[in-house]
């Protein structure tokens, strides 16, 4: 059996072979147009690359019993193998010869195309000598050393790939390419970002997970695995493996010139997140996750950059001018915050996924949690705020939120929330990303994973505002820059009544818009232009933002007075917006002191700013607590540990007030019941110029 398919594969190499010398024929008789003999050449590096894939696949069977038959199907195979690589070798430099030459935008680029280029033209020149001197031994023995060669290091330069997805070039230099396009791939860089060329001949630069290698020649082996049942598991490993090997065998001749931030779009860390090899892949290649997962785009951005974080988007954003605030104002008449209308402001609340695929068996999920911000489809408008999900191990595939529980409902698990944005896009939404953090039990490595992505568009196709109801939305896989990924995808074809079924069973998260009262919305006027949080922090949020209109505006002695405040306050709260149990802390204390306040005082803006100030110290020491570990996301022996410090100080803080009669204060920092860690006036300095957004790099 062996036998008889290395005769056949050796049968498929002459007649590649004869193709091949026929196009050479015809590209120095000049027949035909270039076009035409470029197709060609095309067509038959597709031929040539499934011959050979097909001659590798090929093992050794029982029926080779003797030393000697084994080693003449070897020298046999190995001897196809070098003709084969041979062939491509002179395909590509006919290749590079017949194609147009398309723009190169970038000098290094186009250098390494013309060096491509040389080398193709000298490959080709020097076979036609070998073809025309073949009556000298020596240039023969020279010719099969340059064989083994080529047999060593198989041919990784100039290579046939098929887009699996758009995509549209972001930066100077990049390559917009089509689904279903076929790709000449001229060099290979470690960034995983690959030199291509189209059929028309424009190169440029293209992410290498957008490829696939070997046009149209996975449908012809899907047909060969139909009619021989017995060898398509071994077929499929082998070819994710040969995948592997080619994506592996990568050049690093390239300079990374395109780690800049163009300021345009968050591309530069969903490459890395596309590109790098991390315990995603592993466990993907394991099938330990399915394999629309991907590393998580939203908690790379909050590691990366601050300006992700709410702490970041609650300060004071400053004009062009650098001289006054933008988007801080003081009525002079009533003395509050100015409010500011904004172009999008919405509320709306998370109610449930469901069909959300899990992770395998050796992977133990620490998190399931929703990562949402505003989005245009190419860059992220806000802050990241995450929601976690609530899970019951009786419906594994379904993840809630906003459990009912006693007492107020913490800010993580709450799952009400409102977005304020002033962007002009057309395109403007909210990205939902659903995530796991997860433990590697074999390594105890941590990671973050993306189990898909929705997105609902705030405007129809004429502008105007979608209506508030219960919006069902599909859950893509891949990341928001992937298109048409399933989340998990099936690996046996279905029937056209089991697609229906199939369909209903596809992931999807219902979300629902929402209006809100008269007070809500003149509250949420209060804040900064673009913001996406809690809603039941929204009162926190706007006292905050008064207490820093009167001491940017008020208190200064000019307005171009930049030396920096004492303020506890204004220095820490941004980390209170971070470190959420923390705030939920703020939000209990300040419930409290609100029960005992008459209705003239709730209403007396004086008297609330004065008792705020009085409670927020009163949980401010908490950040200085010796007993408090630091905050850590997903370790629940931490979030434990915070949990009882944290409630036994508001247990205590309530005693106090139920003692004294009043809503806290400093004090609590000279009893002797209670230790803190040494701090320097510094850290309660709040320096404008640093915290203070600058219209110019937002």
């Amino acid at each position: 059996m062996a036998l008889k398919k290395l005769q056949l594969a050796q049968r498929e190499v002459d007649v590649v072979e004869r193709q091949v010398d026929r196009l050479v024929k015809d590209v120095k008789n000049r027949k035909g147009s270039k076009a035409e003999q470029f197709q060609r050449c095309q067509e038959l590096q597709m031929l040539a690359e499934k011959t050979l894939k097909t001659l590798q696949k090929l093992e050794k069977a029982d029926e080779l019993a003797s030393v000697e038959d084994v080693m003449r199907y070897d020298q046999k195979k190995q001897h196809e193998e070098r003709r084969l690589k041979t062939i491509l070798e002179r395909l590509n430099a006919l290749s590079l010869e017949l194609s147009p030459p398309g723009p190169s935008t970038a000098a290094d680029r186009s250098s390494v195309s013309k060096e491509d280029s040389e080398d193709g033209a000298d490959g080709d020149s020097d076979k036609d000598t070998n073809d025309d001197d073949d009556d000298d031994d020596d240039e023969e023995e020279d010719t099969d050393d340059k064989d083994e060669d080529r047999a060593v290091k198989p041919p990784s330069q100039s290579q046939l790939y098929m887009v699996l997805s758009d995509f549209k070039g972001e930066q100077e230099g990049d390559l917009s390419v089509q689904r279903g396009e076929v790709l000449r791939i001229i060099k290979k860089a470690s960034d995983g970002w690959w030199l291509a060329q189209d059929t028309k001949g424009n190169r440029g630069v293209v992410p290498k997970t957008f490829l696939k290698m070997g046009s149209g020649v996975d449908d012809e082996d899907e047909e060969d695995k139909e009619n021989d049942d017995d060898e398509e598991d071994d077929d499929d490993e082998n070819e994710e493996s040969d995948e592997e090997d080619e994506e592996n065998e990568v050049e690093e001749n390239l300079a990374d010139d395109r780690d800049k931030d163009s300021g345009v779009s968050n591309w530069s860390t969903v490459r890395k997140a596309l590109t790098q090899i991390d315990t995603t892949d592993v466990l993907s290649a394991m099938g330990a996750i399915p394999s629309g997962f991907r590393p998580s785009t939203l908690s790379k951005l909050l590691e990366e950059d601050v300006k992700f974080r709410a702490s970041h988007y609650i300060q004071p954003e400053l004009s062009q001018s650098q001289l006054s605030f933008k988007d801080l104002f003081l009525d002079p008449d009533t003395g509050r915050v100015r409010s500011r209308q904004v172009r999008t402001c919405v509320c709306f609340t998370l109610w449930n996924c469901r069909m959300i695929p899990t992770p395998g068996v050796g992977v133990q999920v620490l998190s399931r949690h929703i990562r949402l911000c505003a989005f245009d489809g190419t860059q992220v408008l806000s802050n990241i705020h995450t929601v976690r999900a609530s899970y019951n191990s009786k419906k594994p595939k379904t993840w809630t939120f906003s459990p009912m529980m006693t007492g107020i409902l913490p800010t993580l698990l709450d799952g009400d929330c409102f977005l304020r944005c002033d962007s002009l896009s057309p395109n403007l939404g909210i990205l939902f990303e659903l995530g796991v953090t997860f433990l590697r039990n074999s390594t105890g490595e941590r990671g973050d994973l993306s189990c898909g992505w929705a997105f609902l568009k705030l405007t129809d196709d004429f502008g105007n505002p979608i209506p508030n109801k219960t919006y069902e939305l599909q859950v893509n896989g891949g990341t928001p820059y992937e298109k048409d990924v399933i989340v998990e995808a099936s690996a046996t074809r279905k029937s056209v009544f089991q697609q229906m079924l199939q369909g209903k069973r596809q992931p999807k998260l219902h979300v629902k818009l929402k209006s809100t009262n008269s007070r809500t919305r003149t509250q949420l006027s209060f804040l900064p232009d673009t913001l996406l949080f809690c809603l039941n922090c929204v009162h926190l949020l706007v006292l905050h933002r008064q207490l820093l209109a009167d001491t940017l505006l008020i208190d200064r002695p000019t307005m171009q007075n930049a030396d920096p405040i004492c303020s506890p306050i204004h220095s820490t709260f941004p980390a209170l917006l971070d470190q959420t149990d923390l705030l939920d802390a703020l939000r209990s204390a300040w419930l409290q002191a609100e029960t005992n306040m008459s209705r003239a005082q709730k209403k007396d803006l004086t008297y609330l700013k004065q008792e705020f100030s009085k409670v927020y110290m009163s949980v401010y020491f908490l950040l200085h607590s010796p007993e408090l570990p630091c905050y850590h996301w997903a370790d629940l022996p931490s979030e434990e540990q915070r949990a009882r410090v944290i409630y036994a100080a508001l247990e205590e803080l309530k005693k106090g007030q139920h003692a004294v009669g009043q809503s806290g204060g400093p004090e609590v920092f000279f009893d002797s019941a209670h230790s803190h860690l040494a701090f320097d006036v510094q850290e309660l300095t709040f320096d404008l110029f640093r915290a203070a957004r600058s219209e110019l790099s937002v």
